[in-house]
């Protein structure tokens, strides 16, 4: 069984690039850890300032291990910095 991750952020007005910056730099690493399938962000072409992320882990405890990795502690940190709202994050899993 695969864990599938949705995570919505909203980023503070003239954050965006900001926003899109943070989370693309978080492809790289988050794939090479062990249980990352996919981690791929997405923004609405309606508004900038909102992006998905859609992520596919092995099982929630490698998703687990990925909450406690440097680059998450960094982008944690920058996101707290830019987002106007908190983060959403859903656990999905198969039926």
């Amino acid at each position: 069984m695969t864990l599938h991750v949705v995570a919505e952020f909203r980023a503070n007005s003239g954050r965006e690039d900001r926003l899109r910056t943070a989370l693309e730099a978080m492809i790289e690493p988050s794939l090479a850890e062990p249980g990352c399938l996919t981690y791929h962000p997405y923004t609405d072409p309606n508004d900038p300032s909102h992006m998905v992320l859609v992520e596919e882990w092995t099982t929630p405890e490698a998703l687990d291990k990925h909450f406690t990795t440097p680059h998450f502690f960094h982008v944690r940190d920058v996101l707290d910095q830019i987002l106007a709202e908190p983060m959403i994050i859903k656990r999905l899993v198969s039926a």
